[in-house]
């Protein structure tokens, strides 16, 4: 609680003493009359003290587990339970920094008489996380105005925004791996699956509908046909979470955000076809869920991805530590783990932790939203600048998904595999 003055009497005392000297010095009755409803008003606006805020509130939201860019109407009931009235009444309601109002006002300002009630109503858009109302800032002034009392007043109230994971999916194209699994990701190891591979001489024990019952019948010879295997790949969805990161798009997405909806679309394409799958927060607050499967997992993997510590909505204030981040990731990778890296790719460092990962052994594919400007000089600046890093990537031997995110992310991945094929 904070209590001053406002200053904003000051002065009328002096002017009623000067016209009240001057008009005995004149002799002019008028300016004497004058000074004397100065004096009145400096009498008025004495410093006295500001009424204690002896408000009562009560908040309620129309839904507390709203889907993203739902509105969410807030009403906030504010009742005098004192025995005073409170002659000016400021109040600001504590909505989260992440949640933007989009109808009505959070502001009011009011009097109020003992039992009085006046009620806010506004509207937020949701986004993804938790989010908590803070406290309602309540300013309450005498009736001269000369003093405030700062008062913060709490009331419950949040909601939980958990996007889903995507339903409509694609297969997501891994880098080869050998890892002793059955699943989706080719080898060059013969074996059993779909895709031939090559023929080897039969040995016993061999499953009749394997034999090159063709070949038998032209030479004689029997020989088994060898499919090339596929095997479960382990997987760590990491998201830039940077400061830099936060770059925005014209209609004010962060690239972040971009990158935490192409992560909730890949994550369930990869365990779909048997992958385990993982995800990292690549910033100032480490966060991590250790590649796994199944139902569960898929549970946690979404609510990690909306409320994770590291994924928030704004950037954090805490301080980014390359060295200590680069090395969590790499202690906690599994050592066969490929990297999906999401990233808006909007600094050099980026580049070079890119390769990093790539020379401890991890194949790492790039997704990466675009969220430059080409209207403007700077953003054209900025277009040039990312598409030199990406090429820079490329070179590294690293896949790049180059992603609008105003298309779905399947559109940016069917023109990547076609140039990594060719």
């Amino acid at each position: 609680m904070t209590e001053r003055l406002t200053n904003r009497w000051n002065g009328i005392t002096a002017l009623a003493f000067v016209a009240a000297g001057i008009g005995i010095l004149l002799g002019q009755p008028v300016t004497l009359l004058l000074s004397a409803v100065g004096v009145g008003y400096a009498a008025f606006a004495q410093p006295r003290t500001a009424p204690e805020a002896t408000v009562a509130l009560d908040r309620r939201l129309s839904e507390t587990d709203p889907d993203p860019d739902d509105d969410v109407t807030v009403t906030l009931t504010v009742t005098n339970v004192g025995d005073q009235t409170l002659p000016d009444v400021r109040l600001v309601d504590g909505v989260p920094d992440a949640l933007g109002v989009v109808d009505g006002s959070p502001r009011r300002a009011v009097t109020l008489r003992p039992g009085d009630t006046t009620t806010l109503t506004y509207d937020v858009e949701a986004s993804r996380g938790v989010h908590e109302w803070g406290e309602t800032t309540v300013l309450t002034r005498n009736w001269s105005g000369t003093a405030e009392r700062e008062s913060g007043v709490t009331a419950p109230g949040n909601i939980r925004c958990i996007p889903s994971l995507a339903q409509d999916h694609e297969d997501f194209p891994l880098r080869k791996q050998t890892v002793e699994h059955a699943g989706r990701v080719t080898t060059d190891t013969g074996g059993a699956g779909i895709e031939f591979h090559a023929t080897r001489e039969y040995q016993h024990g061999d499953p009749m509908h394997r034999i090159d019952w063709k070949r038998t019948a032209k030479t004689g010879e029997f020989t088994t046909i060898q499919f090339r295997e596929e095997r479960a790949a382990t997987v760590a969805l990491v998201v830039d979470t940077r400061r830099d990161a936060y770059v925005s798009d014209t209609d004010g997405v962060s690239a972040v955000e971009h990158s935490i909806r192409g992560a909730r679309t890949v994550g369930p394409a990869l365990m779909g076809a048997g992958n385990s799958v993982g995800v990292a927060a690549f910033g100032p607050i480490w966060t991590w869920l250790t590649p796994s499967l199944g139902r569960d997992h898929r549970a946690r993997l979404r609510e990690t991805l909306a409320t994770g510590e590291g994924f928030g909505p704004l950037p954090s204030g805490d301080r980014y530590l390359p060295r200590q981040t680069i090395r969590r990731l790499r202690n906690h990778l599994p050592g066969d783990a490929q990297v999906i890296f999401f990233s808006p790719v909007a600094d050099d460092y980026l580049v070079t932790t890119l390769r990093r990962i790539e020379a401890y052994g991890h194949d790492v594919t790039l997704v990466s939203p675009d969220v430059t400007d080409t209207d403007t000089h700077g953003g054209l600046v900025a277009t040039m600048e990312r598409s030199e890093r990406l090429r820079a990537v490329r070179r590294a031997g690293i896949r790049v998904v180059d992603w609008d995110p105003d298309t779905p992310l399947r559109l940016a991945l069917q023109d990547a595999v076609r140039g990594w094929t060719r």
